[in-house]
């Protein structure tokens, strides 16, 4: 688990759906959606893909774990405003 939100699973396998979970600053300040940018093994073939919302539980997006080590990952808005964990974004 992580501040605002829950990486599923937690132990993640190259090759397997990872969920991310997200109810941070940025869903909580009324942002009309949410963007997930990740990467792996320190940001390569970084990517942002829009994260669906769920009502109850703030927002989701699934991707699949293509790095051997770990996943990096932050969030933003359609405003632009980053939610990076203070600049040290979330692995």
């Amino acid at each position: 688990m992580f501040k605002n939100g829950v990486l599923t699973p937690d132990m993640v396998s190259q090759g397997e759906p990872v969920t991310v979970e997200y109810d941070g600053l940025l869903s909580r300040c009324g942002a009309d959606h949410i963007y997930l940018h990740y990467g792996f093994d320190g940001w390569h073939d970084s990517r942002t893909i829009p994260m669906s919302h769920r009502p109850v539980a703030g927002y989701m997006a699934t991707i699949v774990a293509d790095g051997s080590e770990e996943v990096n990952f932050c969030f933003k808005d359609s405003a632009n405003n980053w939610d990076n964990n203070s600049g040290w974004n979330w692995n």
